[in-house]
């Protein structure tokens, strides 16, 4: 069963954790976690793109000209695609580019990342992780103790003290134990979480 470094805010080692090795020793699936990426970065696709077609651009009610004897082409609206403010042909239409993966292939691409993190030695476990006051100063202070950038900090419920310190500190994101996810473990270079989120985390992927 594998081991981690139990810390407080202060650097110091206060003990050990032991981690679950169906969860942070797992076999990691590669393909499975470019999957859950791919999927999850389709989801947020807004799909809201919109153009309006002839039928829907005001105006052009009326026949520019008589049928015949002008000379011209025959023209039956003033809002068709070839007049300016006519209708878009083939313009993009809302759809949605929404994906799924079952629960079952979600979990295990989860349980690969954190393996593969743990491997390199990227996730910090504390005690606990929390501020008498709001301080920007204070957080950046304990950023520094650990030589932390890019940071992923995963609680059970962050306080109001911890999110208020945080926020103006750049590269740092905030997350609650159940909505950790393949993109921000990807995208962030440290992950930090405390003893409590660590089992939240064992008890969802298990």
């Amino acid at each position: 069963m594998p081991t981690i470094a139990l810390y407080n805010m202060n650097r110091e080692q206060v003990g050990e954790v032991q981690l679950n090795e169906q969860v942070f020793a797992a076999e990691v699936k590669e393909p499975l976690i470019h999957q859950a990426l791919k999927i999850q970065l389709a989801n947020r696709r807004a799909g809201t793109v919109k153009t309006k077609t002839r039928g829907e651009v005001s105006g052009g009610g009326k026949k520019p000209f008589k049928q015949k004897g002008t000379g011209n082409a025959r023209q039956g609206c003033s809002r068709a695609p070839q007049y300016p403010g006519g209708g878009t042909v083939f313009g993009p239409q809302p759809k949605t580019y929404a994906l799924s993966i079952n629960k079952k292939a979600r979990k295990v691409a989860l349980r690969s990342m954190l393996s593969m993190q743990l491997q390199s030695n990227r996730i910090t476990v504390l005690d606990k992780l929390d501020f008498e006051r709001i301080s920007t100063k204070e957080f950046s202070g304990f950023m520094k103790k650990f030589d932390l950038e890019r940071s992923l900090i995963i609680t059970e419920e962050p306080s109001a003290n911890l999110h208020l310190s945080s926020r103006n500190v750049p590269y740092v994101k905030l997350l609650k134990a159940d909505g950790l996810n393949i993109f921000d473990m990807l995208k962030y270079k440290h992950i930090v979480l405390t003893e409590s989120a660590v089992r939240l985390v064992e008890g969802a992927l298990q």
